[in-house]
């Protein structure tokens, strides 16, 4: 009786952290019982927290004893399991050195042990109240379609893709798909064809780092179920969603184009792998979500489109305000 007193004398501050390439964005909002009094959005040119940052967040942090901080998970050893029986997945995963969530009876997110704390281990300056798994975010974003549709689903980021097939709620596959390790292997490729001695690339064997680690619990990495998606998912239409400077010729830069590009490729091997892999009960795919969090350019649906004869829908998603809308549901 005190607590629910004591929280209509005060606002709730809600600070939302997520992590690109090159900065950090911050979005806050202040809520009162009834409305949203503030919200806005800051970037920091940082990938880990700074003065500036600090100094930003304690600002209101300390303005209610109401304050909530989210972070998105960043770890690159994450992804999604069409099981929530822990005797089975360790067919799809090294459950020895992750942790994971059942979202619901039949599929479940995991992340890796170190990563959860490495981001609590650089965040302890301000504390962290929950980290919120993309794929989470993505079974919320487009639960209407998830619950009815056989299709890909994916969330885009600065710097990852959240990979998934659903069939009427039921996860197929999932995976997540870096997009710094794919330019870190083109990197590779690239300097391995500049040695003097051989001119001929063979192949390459890259073999991925396995970090384990005792861990102490896991209970910020927040299982979401209820948390409703936007309304209005069924009114996709082709002029709403690409701003019109995205469709303008020239427009987009070079390195937005590569993206792009790389974009498509790590879905196309992605869709490859669920279609090949004995482990995924495979079927046909005719269609494509987006949850875009980065703008990309009408180049990706176009290679979607030509390449692999998809239909594509994108709809465009405020990652800080997605990330704002869990924390919520979750208090």
């Amino acid at each position: 009786m005190i607590s629910k007193l004591l929280e209509s004398l005060y606002t709730k501050v809600f600070i939302n952290i997520i992590v690109e390439n090159l900065q950090t964005v911050v979005y806050i909002e202040i809520c009162s019982s009834k409305r949203v009094e503030q919200s806005l959005h800051r970037s920091f040119e940082t990938t880990s927290i700074n003065a500036k940052m600090y100094e930003f967040i304690n600002t209101y942090y300390k303005t209610s004893p109401f304050c909530y901080i989210s972070i998105l998970d960043k770890s690159s050893l994450q992804g999604a399991i069409p099981t929530c029986s822990a005797s089975e997945m360790s067919k799809y995963c090294d459950i020895n050195s992750s942790e994971y969530k059942c979202y619901s009876k039949d599929w479940a997110f995991y992340t890796s042990e170190y990563d959860l704390e490495a981001i609590k281990h650089d965040y302890k300056s301000i504390g962290v109240d929950f980290i919120f798994s993309p794929f989470a975010m993505l079974a919320n974003f487009f639960k209407d379609k998830i619950d009815t549709t056989l299709s890909i689903f994916v969330l885009l980021e600065d710097n990852g893709i959240s990979f998934t097939i659903f069939e009427n709620t039921k996860l197929l596959y999932g995976e997540y798909l870096s997009m710094q390790r794919s330019k870190n292997s083109e990197d590779i490729l690239m300097d391995s064809s500049l040695d003097d001695d051989d001119y001929e690339i063979e192949g390459i064997d890259l073999e991925e780092i396995t970090i384990e680690d005792e861990s102490s619990g896991f209970d910020d990495f927040t299982n979401i179920e209820d948390l409703d998606d936007g309304d209005g998912i069924d009114e996709f239409s082709e002029s709403v969603e690409f701003e019109e400077e995205d469709k303008a010729e020239g427009s987009i830069s070079d390195s937005g184009f590569n993206e792009d590009y790389q974009r498509f490729t790590l879905i196309q091997s992605a869709l490859n792998t669920f279609y090949k892999d004995p482990k995924y009960k495979s079927q046909f795919i005719e269609t494509i979500y987006v949850a875009d969090g980065v703008g990309v350019s009408n180049d990706l649906k176009s290679y979607l489109e030509e390449e692999i004869f998809l239909s594509v829908f994108v709809r465009k998603i405020d990652l800080g305000g997605a990330l704002c809308d869990m924390a919520k549901a979750e208090i």
